[in-house]
């Protein structure tokens, strides 16, 4: 049998799923990429891959798709590693820079913005001095693991998924395991025991991981992050794709 085509992001976040993925026997049957979050989308959207990790925004360019796990990275407040970082209030901020290994944090950027903050500022892509501007009045979207350690280091922090629970009073889904096509329900039980086992080593998984005193990875990885796609979380992933559409 053809092996399944996967792509993951290798961000802290989704450790304890490539953790439950590299130590059950579907690692047999798998053949997987690890890739940036918009290159996970790319991936699927071009078929390259059968199922990926990918940020919820891109389903909107997918013809057709379909959530094979009772799993996501997601959270129900706030989640520690997706920021608008600013050296002033947001209704501030003239200009916002974009993530470029973003999709969906970059949209719920732009919704959070139209939606409850009510401002516009200029949106930037691949700006030249991208995380580190000079103006005060220039904010930046960063995510994953390149965030750990600098919510100290700015004057105004905005925390997406924590602010889309004060909005919505929703969690959030960042990303889901999405397949381009009908994949045989064998494998998908079988894949979605690989990951609860990873999920249930979360703890020997953290004694692999090396220490950083700026950042609390068990808080994170065993409190921050909320792994389960529950019904709240599917009613949010819709909402937000409705909202997305709208702007």
């Amino acid at each position: 049998m053809d092996k399944i085509k996967i792509s993951a992001v290798n961000y802290t976040n989704t450790k304890p799923f490539l953790y439950g993925l590299q130590h059950s026997e579907i690692k047999e049957q798998i053949d997987l990429s690890l890739d940036m979050p918009s290159d996970c989308a790319q991936k699927l959207i071009d078929g390259k891959v059968d199922i990926g990790l990918i940020p919820v925004a891109a389903t909107l360019n997918l013809p057709e798709w379909h959530i094979i796990s009772n799993y996501c990275i997601g959270a129900n407040g706030p989640v520690n590693s997706v920021f608008i970082f600013s050296n002033c209030p947001i209704e501030e901020v003239e200009t916002v820079q974009l993530d470029p290994e973003s999709r969906s944090s970059n949209n719920l950027a732009k919704v959070l913005l139209k939606n409850y903050w009510k401002v516009q500022p200029q949106l930037v892509t691949n700006a030249p001095d991208y995380a580190s501007p000079a103006d005060d009045k220039t904010a930046f979207v960063l995510i994953g693991d390149r965030t750990f350690g600098k919510a100290e280091q700015y004057k105004y922090v905005y925390d997406l998924a924590g602010e889309w629970k004060k909005f919505t009073g929703l969690p959030f889904v960042f990303a889901a395991w999405i397949a381009n096509k009908p994949i045989p329900e064998e494998f998908v039980k079988d894949f979605n025991q690989a990951l609860r086992h990873g999920l249930a080593h979360r703890t020997d998984l953290l004694k692999q991981l090396p220490h950083r005193a700026d950042f609390d990875l068990e808080d994170y990885l065993m409190h921050k992050l909320d792994f389960d796609l529950t019904e709240d979380k599917r009613k949010a992933l819709y909402m937000f794709l409705d909202y997305i559409k709208a702007l």
